[in-house]
């Protein structure tokens, strides 16, 4: 299991939720002894993104000033991904990205970072079909739009209203995937303790589970990316008992 993020995605780019200090610091402090994190992000190239985005939304992101860090984001996925097809890989990145479409965002996102992280593994034929798993609390928009019609992804976004009917969700769905990768949107904003009300942090192992069960099953690899998440006093406990879960304990 390798855990990859950069030094630039803890300083404060923007007023929202994502972006409020110490987010990024605690789920380090938090996952450090068990899983030391590497720098090993790269801005994405503008190939990558014009690859997913149109031409005016990069530059709506770009007058924004918020360029740099959300290609960082969405160039940390690509690596996340491209390692993920050898051994699980987490990427703890911000700017989220999943409500990310071709020409808008919102949502605290600027680019898709999980559709260009699969656009650049098929684009460089190293996966024909994808699966992606997206638990966060609120529904990917901007992944469904970008991948939907496309004819190779398979998306899934959890929505059950209690704990056991989620779980279960997720479990039938992974039962029955089929895929070269999964890719995994991990929003932990579906805690008892945070906007949904929902998950236990034991769940959050208990979906990593799932998901490296069904990796083995498939005998495909996987890569996960940071999305939501805002309490902070739970976040990295829960991003660890995911991370335990999709690591196999």
């Amino acid at each position: 299991m390798r855990v990859l993020s950069h030094q630039d995605f803890c300083q404060v780019y923007a007023h929202d939720p994502a972006a409020v200090p110490g987010r990024i610091e605690v789920i380090l402090e938090a996952i450090g002894q068990e899983f030391p994190w590497q720098e090993e992000g790269y801005p994405a190239g503008l190939d990558d993104l014009t690859a997913v985005h149109t031409e005016s939304h990069i530059k709506r992101v770009s007058r924004q000033g918020l360029f740099n860090i959300a290609a960082l984001a969405a160039g940390t996925a690509i690596e996340a991904a491209i390692t993920g097809l050898s051994e699980p890989c987490f990427a703890l990145v911000r700017p989220p990205g999943h409500h990310a479409s071709a020409d808008s965002a919102w949502g605290f996102c600027y680019f898709n970072n999980m559709a260009i992280a699969l656009e650049y593994l098929r684009r460089n034929n190293q996966i024909q079909t994808a699966y992606v798993l997206d638990f966060d609390m609120h529904y990917g928009d901007g992944t469904v739009s970008i991948l939907k019609d496309k004819g190779y992804v398979a998306i899934h976004n959890p929505s059950a209203d209690e704990r056991i009917g989620y779980l279960e969700q997720v479990r039938d769905h992974l039962s029955s995937a089929k895929a070269d990768i999964i890719g995994i949107s991990a929003g932990f904003d579906n805690h008892l303790q945070d906007w949904g009300g929902v998950l236990q942090t034991e769940d959050y192992r208990t979906i990593g589970g799932m998901a490296g069960a069904a990796c083995e099953r498939l005998g495909v690899g996987c890569f996960a990316l940071l999305e939501g998440g805002y309490n902070q006093q739970v976040l990295g406990q829960n991003v660890l008992a995911f991370l335990r879960g999709l690591n196999g304990f």
